[in-house]
C-alpha cells in the first residue's frame, strides 16, 4: 500500500493541482467575487513562474519529501506513532489533525516573527487574490517550511498515506480559499469547517489587525480556538485593500523583484508597517 502511494505521488499531486487549479481559474473567469487590478497575465506568468523556481529547488536540496521521510521513519520505526500501538484509521486521522494544526502554529510565527515575515511577506504582497496567490511563496519559505514538515512527520511518525493526503488537501485548499470567488449564502455554513474564500480574503487585507486573523488553511475551528478568527473585514470585501502599502506597483508582481522583496531594507520595512497599521492610509 505504502509503496503504491510513493509510486503515484508525483502522478497523483500534479493531476490534483491541474485539476483543482484549472476548476478555480474557471470558476473565476464566470463568476469573479472581485474585479482584478492587475492584468492576469502579469500575475499568472509571475506566480506560476516562481511555482516552477520552488519545485526545482525542492528537488534539488532535499533528497526525499515529506511523504517519502514518512516511509523512512516507518521502516525505521521512528516518531510516536510508530512507537505506540494504535489503530491504523486513528493514526491516519491523528496525524492529519496535528499536521493541520502545526501548520497554522507555522503561519502565525511567521507572521509574529520579523525575519520569518521578511519572506512570507512576498505571499501578502500580491495585490489581487485570486487561486495562484495560493502558490506563491518565497522560495527560502519554502525550504524552512519543508524543514519544519519533515521535523514533524519524523517525531509523530504520521503513516505516509496521510502525509499524502495532507499534502495533496493542504495544496488543493490553498487553491481553493485563495479564489477570487464567494460561497454567497452558503458561506457561513461551509466555513463552520473548513477556510472559504471570503473568510481568507481577510487574511489578505493590507490593515495589519485584518491581516493578523484567519490563519488556518484547511479547518476553521484553530482560529476559533486560539482566538484569530475574523469573520468580516471593516471595508466589506468590494472595499477592502488587498495586499501591502509599500508594494504596490505593477512592476513588484515581476518574478525578480519577488525574489528580492524579503531583503529590503530596515526603513522600507518600518514605513510598511506603519502605513499597514492604518486602514485610512490607502483611501477607500
Amino acid at each position: 500500500m505504502d509503496q503504491t502511494i510513493l509510486d503515484n505521488e508525483p502522478t497523483l499531486r500534479l493531476g490534483v493541482f491541474l485539476g483543482v487549479l484549472s476548476a478555480m481559474a474557471l470558476w473565476e473567469l464566470a463568476v469573479p467575487r472581485r474585479r482584478q487590478e492587475i492584468p492576469r497575465l502579469l500575475r499568472w506568468s509571475n506566480n506560476l513562474a516562481l511555482v516552477a523556481l520552488d519545485t526545482a529547488i525542492m528537488r534539488i536540496a532535499f533528497p526525499v519529501l515529506a511523504v517519502g521521510f514518512a516511509a523512512l521513519s516507518q521502516e525505521r520505526g521512528w516518531g510516536l506513532f510508530n512507537l505506540v500501538e494504535v489503530p491504523g484509521w486513528l493514526a491516519f486521522l491523528a496525524a492529519f489533525l496535528l499536521l493541520d494544526l502545526a501548520i497554522y502554529a507555522q503561519h502565525v510565527v511567521f507572521h509574529k516573527t520579523p525575519v520569518l515575515w521578511r519572506f512570507h511577506r512576498m505571499h501578502h504582497a500580491d495585490v489581487d487574490f485570486d487561486t495562484t496567490t495560493g502558490i506563491r511563496f518565497h522560495p527560502i519559505e519554502i525550504v524552512l517550511s519543508m524543514l519544519y514538515k519533515l521535523a514533524l512527520v519524523g517525531a509523530l511518525g504520521a503513516p505516509p498515506a496521510a502525509v499524502l493526503v495532507f499534502e495533496i488537501v493542504l495544496n488543493a485548499t490553498s487553491l481553493f480559499n485563495h479564489g477570487n470567488v464567494t460561497l454567497g449564502r452558503l458561506d457561513p455554513l461551509f466555513r463552520k469547517l473548513i477556510v472559504t474564500p471570503d473568510m481568507h480574503r481577510v487574511h489578505h487585507s493590507v490593515w495589519r489587525e485584518e491581516h493578523d486573523t484567519n490563519f488556518g488553511f484547511n479547518f476553521s475551528f484553530w482560529d476559533r480556538l486560539f482566538g484569530t478568527y475574523l469573520a468580516q473585514p471593516a471595508k466589506g470585501h468590494d472595499r477592502m485593500t488587498i495586499g501591502l502599502a509599500h508594494f504596490r506597483e505593477r512592476r513588484e508582481q515581476w518574478l525578480d523583484r519577488l525574489l528580492w522583496q524579503p531583503f529590503k531594507g530596515e526603513a522600507r520595512l518600518r514605513k510598511e508597517k506603519a502605513d499597514s497599521e492604518d486602514p485610512a492610509s490607502l483611501g477607500d
